[in-house]
This record gives C-alpha cells, structure tokens and sequence, in this order.
C-alpha cells in the first residue's frame, strides 16, 4: 500500500528557494572552573574552626546536667525543710500538747484530793473521799505520763515534775492521811491544829503545779515558735526552688536558642538564599560543631552547583550551537525535498514520457529482448515517481503549520471509503464500523490513517471477500481503535518490523506498493500523540490496534455516550497493549501470507 502520489509538479524552470548560509562552527566547551585556592583555603580554616566547636550533644548534655544538679538541689533543700517541718510539729503535737494537759490534769487531780479531804473531815460523811481518791489515782496517771515524755522535755521540766511529786507526797503524808485516819477512828469531824500546817503544804504544792505549768508552756510556745519557723523556711525554699527552676529554664533556653537554634535558622536562612538563585552566596556561620560542619557541606554542595551549572551553561552552549546547525541541516533537507518534488520530477517525468513513446512506437520493431529493456525502462522510471512521491508525502507529515483542531473520525473514514470506492466494489469488500468520536488533529492526515490501514485488508485479502471491522473503546484517557480483517495476515515474527519505511515481505510482482504506508501512519498517529501495534494474539487474518488522545472537551459523560460504538466486535481484541521488547510472540496459526507495507525487496 502507499500513500497517493503528489500530482503537484511545476515546470523544470521553477526557481529553487535559496539555500540558508551555512552555521559558523560550534565553539568548544571549556572545562568546568576548578575551585580557587582562596575557597579552598576557607574551608579548610572552616574544618578546623569547627573542630574546635562544642557538638550540640555536648551542649544539651551540659544544659541537662546543669537542670539535673538543680533538681538535686532543690529536692535536698526541699526534703530538708519538710523534715523540719515534721520534727518540730511532732515535738509540738506529740510532746509538749500533751505535756501541758497533763500538767492541767494533775493540778486538778491535786485540787480534788485537797477537797475531798477538806470535806471528808467536816463532815465524816465516807462519799466525801471519793475526789480524793479518783484525784489521787489522776495524779499518779498525770505524773506518769509526764514522765514518759522525759526524753522530750527539758532537764528543767523533769525537775520540776519530780519536785511536784515529792510535795504531792510529802502533803498526803503529813496531812491528808493523818486526818483521814482520824475522822476514821472517832467517826465524828474533828478540827485539827494541823490545818493550817496542812494549807501551808498544800499552797507549797501548788506554787510547784503552777511552776511547772510555766515551765511546759514556755516549752510548748518555743516549739510553736519553732514550728512556725519551719513552715516560714519551707515556704521560703519552694518560692527559691520555683524561682530558681524558672531562672534555670530561661538561662537554658536561651542558651540553647543561642548556640543552636539561632545557628539553624541562620543556616536555613542562608540556604534559602541560594536556593532562591544567589549561588554566590557563600555559607558560613559559627555555631555547634554539628551546624558548622552542615553548612560546610552546603557550602561545598554549593560551590558544586556552581560548576555544574557552569558545565552546564556550557552544554547549553554548545547545544545551542548544535540545534543552530540542526535547523540548518533541516533546512537543507527541505530544500532537497522541495527539489525532489520540482526540479527532479520534471527529468523524471521526460524519462518516463520519452520511453513509454518509445515503447509503443517502437514495439515489435525491435527484437525480443530491445522490447523487455524498454519494459524495464518503463517500470523504473515509474516506481522512482511512486518512491519520490511516498518520500516526499512521509516527509510532510508533523510540517503543517495549520493548529490541530476537533475533527471526526467518521468524515475520515467516510472520506477514506469514497477514496478506495473502485476496489471495494471490484473485491466484494464490507465495512462495519459504529459511531467513531471526536479526535484533536487535521482530516486529511487521518483520512490517510483510515485509507492506508483499509487499503490493506484489500490489497492482501484471502479467498473470500474482505471484510473490515471497526471497533472503539477507551483506554484511560485515550481512544482504543480495532482494525480486523480477514485477509491472509502478518507473521509475529515481522511485528515491529512492518512500521519500517520501504520495507517489504514479498517481491514486487506479487503484490504492488512501495512498502511506506504503514511507516506514515505510524508516523502520523504518533504525531496525533497515539501508538499503533500488531495484534500478534489474532490469527484469522489482520488486526492492527491504535490509540489517539481523548480531547479534554469530549471526556464528558454525554459525548462519552454518543461515542459508544453502534455495532458489538463480534471477535473483540485481546491485547489492549502494545508489546513490550522483552514479550515472546506467538507462531502464526492459519496465516497464509504478509503484508505489503511490511516488506523487503526480494
């Protein structure tokens, strides 16, 4: 199959464009700029300013052993206070509070037996001894208790109770019990001399009670006083500890912010700046070892950049220059094709017109073999126009300068239908095709997709008559087009190789065409941003499958909808894919031949 001839030749005479002055030459790529001494020599002085930087570990390990002695102290200090604190309420709850009810307890223990006996003895009535006797076993309670706190008390206080007791003593025997033995053995009240001997005793006693009495309430008041004191104190050591945590974690904050975090966002700072485009910014900065040594390697990974952009600065150049020649190449090669197309066809054209006179006025004049190398004359010159047209047609694809645009596929292929007319009438061909959609390219580079891939199934056709089936699905964002005919088909093995340009399978004689037609449609798919591939999977006749890009404007549901395809495949494709380079390809199974646009010159 190929594609149909330019029938646009101007005459031999038609002025050829100039052609563009030749590029000047590519200058040479200088070498990347080595750094300089100067640099080279900061960053060692760089290396070793660092080396003598604390690390940031050491810095927060400081900074933690620093809070750590704090709270030692502050837990010392604390504990401390509380232990104070608790020894001198205990002195006060547990010894001298009790002390000093004990002494109020044994004044009125005192009182009741100097009652009791004073009643006992006016009036000789027995009930009257009872306080005397319920004050005397209070007394030995009293004096009892008071003695258990001895540890606690005051050599002073100790005496003091003693001395109590011994007055106590000395009272009941010298007064107390003789009057009691008295009023016992007479049964009548009796009124002693010995009661104002007995009053003075008694008064003697009490002075001692009230003596000691002083005496364990001026202890209970210091022990207040001391109590008082170390609440006073431990107040004052969780006001000191709360102000001295606070003035620890200010300190260390701010230290820290000094020789870390300040140094990090310097360093971000300045790292930012190069980022923003300023590579000659150099990064430097004092800081913890770790920070220095960071923006060290960013410096170096900097000046890095600095070469490679200059190497690369250069590539461009150079490339630049290369792209200069490129174009130029380009336009040389199409002003060659514009004289293949003018200045070559009208030669060509003469050779052609001249034999093909000479062959018709001149047959049978000749002998035998005179009339075959006319022959030959003839077919040469006219494969070379066919060769000369294909070249140029494949060379004019993707130069348009038109914009692509929406075009339907159903004009192109009704177009390439009304192109191919005469030999589908004569082979008996069908074409079933549903709804095809809307695709961004130009019309008539489709139509030649269309007409090519139809032209085809005709030309390698079996023994029936051909039949085509178009199919459509959509594969992500793109367009799945089928292409199935019944025709004698490709062999696996010559998948890739029948997108070649100028590539045949068989000899001229068995089936016409320059072997260019399946190269252009590549070309013009891949141009429209698509892929084309062999079916190798199918293997009753052909199947090509191609891909074209969904226009962003048709991916709504409605014209999703509309492009339904009408008519069900009957056979549907199964590889949605294009193989890869590495995929093993089947034999052919029932393939009876190849195609022309897929072949080599025998």
């Amino acid at each position: 199959m190929s594609a149909a001839p330019d029938s646009a030749a101007s005459d031999s005479t038609a002025p050829a464009p100039a052609a563009p002055a030749p590029a000047a030459p590519a200058p040479a790529a200088p070498a990347p700029a080595a750094p300089a001494p100067a640099a080279a020599v900061r960053d060692a002085a760089a290396v070793r300013d660092a080396a003598k930087r604390w690390p940031l570990s050491r810095i927060v390990g400081v900074a933690v052993v620093a809070l750590l002695l704090f709270s030692v102290a502050a837990v010392t200090a604390g504990g401390i206070a509380l232990l104070d604190l608790h020894h001198d309420r205990a002195r006060v709850l547990n010894t001298f509070d009790p002390a000093f009810i004990q002494a109020q307890q044994l004044d009125i223990a005192l009182l009741n037996q100097e009652t009791g006996v004073r009643g006992y003895a006016l009036s000789a009535n027995q009930s009257f001894l009872a306080p005397y006797t319920d004050g005397y076993a209070a007394e030995e309670a009293a004096i009892a208790s008071l003695k258990g706190e001895y540890g606690q008390l005051s050599p002073a206080t100790r005496a003091d109770v003693t001395s109590v007791a011994t007055q106590a003593h000395y009272w009941r025997t010298h007064y107390a019990e003789p009057a009691i033995a008295q009023v016992s053995h007479t049964g009548k009240p009796v009124i002693s001399p010995d009661i104002t001997a007995g009053k003075a005793d008694f008064d003697a006693l009490r002075a001692k009670i009230a003596a000691l009495e002083t005496t364990v309430e001026t202890a209970r008041n210091r022990a207040i006083a001391a109590l008082n004191d170390a609440s006073d104190v431990l107040n004052i050591v969780f006001v000191a500890i709360a102000i001295g945590l606070a003035i620890i974690v200010v300190l260390l904050a701010l230290g820290l912010r000094a020789a870390a975090i300040r140094p990090l966002h310097q360093l971000a700072a300045q790292a930012r700046q190069v980022a923003g485009g300023d590579f000659g910014h150099e990064v430097s900065l004092r800081g913890p070892r770790e920070v220095t040594n960071l923006a060290a390697d960013v410096n170096t990974m900097r000046q890095r950049i600095l070469r490679e952009l200059s190497a690369t600065q250069d590539a461009n150049t150079v490339l630049q220059a290369h792209s200069a020649e490129l174009q130029r190449s380009n336009s040389e090669l199409e002003q060659f094709a514009y004289i293949a197309s003018h200045d070559l066809q009208e030669p060509l054209r003469k050779v052609a017109s001249f034999t093909q006179l000479l062959q018709r006025r001149y047959a049978g004049q000749l002998d035998a073999r005179a009339d075959q190398y006319i022959e030959f004359a003839v077919d040469g010159a006219k494969r070379m126009q066919a060769l000369i047209n294909d070249l140029l047609s494949y060379s004019r694809v993707g130069r348009s300068a038109r914009e692509p645009a929406l075009v339907s596929s159903d004009a192109a292929l009704a177009q390439a239908r009304a192109n191919l007319a005469a030999p589908m009438e004569e082979s008996g061909a069908t074409i079933e095709s549903g709804h095809l959609p809307l695709v961004l390219g130009e019309l008539p580079l489709l139509t030649a997709v269309f007409q090519n891939l139809l032209s085809n199934a005709l030309k390698f056709r079996g023994a029936r008559p051909p039949r085509v089936v178009i199919t459509l699905s959509r594969d992500g964002d793109f367009w799945l087009f089928s292409f199935t005919d019944n025709g004698i088909g490709i062999e696996p093995d010559y998948a890739d190789r029948i997108f070649v340009i100028f590539q045949r399978l068989h000899e001229r004689t068995a089936y016409p065409g320059t072997g260019i037609g399946l190269a252009m449609t590549r070309k013009i798919i891949e141009y429209f941003g698509g892929r084309i591939w062999l079916d190798t999977t199918y293997t009753d006749g052909a199947r090509f499958l191609f891909t074209l890009p969904m226009p962003p404007e048709t991916r709504s549901p409605e014209h999703l909808e509309a492009a339904r395809p009408e008519t069900p495949d009957p056979d549907p494709p199964h590889v949605l894919s294009p193989p890869s380079p590495g995929t093993a390809l089947l034999p052919p199974q029932g393939a009876s031949g190849d195609r022309e646009d897929e072949e080599t010159d025998a």
